[in-house]
């Protein structure tokens, strides 16, 4: 019994460090872009926050499950990496074997399970998700085109679009797409800066 305990633990601190890892792992489409994006641990980030604003936008789905499925949804991307819409024309990633692998003999086995739900786009959970994680790209392509680049305005045009009329799940998802479209991703701190903000600044 200890040793299995023992052998347990080891596995928890391994999927810890892996987790840790995704730091490390880059979007796919980094190589079309040329530019600096975000990795895939601070895409699942922003994307948790995304797939709660969509659900209480909707009304609908469990939170904590969402939540759970949100930190899920790209785990297996550790070992298989992020393939790009470029890379995934011509290479198939097993990711139910790399999330297999993953999983084993930790304490957290059963969030195997999630992944397989998130998956199969079943569960209204599942649609939110899904549609948080397109949505997380409209708005790093905001960001990216903050920096300059005409890449983001040539994909709005045509792909993007499409996943807006034809992918994404729940109503509130296609205004929360509509809305980042016109949307200054520099509002949030010119807003906050202290000169508006503080009658006394400067004196």
């Amino acid at each position: 019994m200890w040793n299995m305990k023992k052998m347990s633990n080891e596995r928890d601190i391994d999927f810890l460090y892996e987790i840790g890892s995704l730091r490390n792992v880059p979007r796919g489409w980094r190589q079309h872009l040329g530019f600096d994006v975000a990795s895939d641990l601070e895409h699942t980030y922003r994307l948790i926050w995304l797939a709660i604003i969509i659900s209480r936008m909707e009304k609908m789905g469990d939170e904590s499950k969402i939540i759970k499925m949100a930190l899920v949804h790209d785990v297996a991307e550790t070992r298989t990496s992020d393939l790009s819409y470029v890379q995934k024309v011509y290479v198939k990633a097993d990711e139910h074997k790399a999330a297999d692998d993953m999983f084993a003999g930790t304490i957290v086995a059963d969030y195997r399970k999630t992944i397989e739900e998130y998956e199969s786009r079943d569960s209204i959970e599942a649609k939110i998700v899904k549609d948080a994680d397109n949505l997380d790209i409209d708005l790093e392509l905001k960001e990216i085109e903050e920096l300059g680049s005409k890449l983001p305005g040539k994909w709005t045009q045509n792909n993007r679009k499409l996943v807006r009329e034809q992918k994404l799940y729940t109503e509130s998802a296609k205004k929360l797409w509509d809305e980042i479209q016109t949307s200054d991703p520099s509002n949030w701190h010119r807003n906050m800066n202290k000169w508006l903000t503080d009658p006394n600044a400067g004196k």
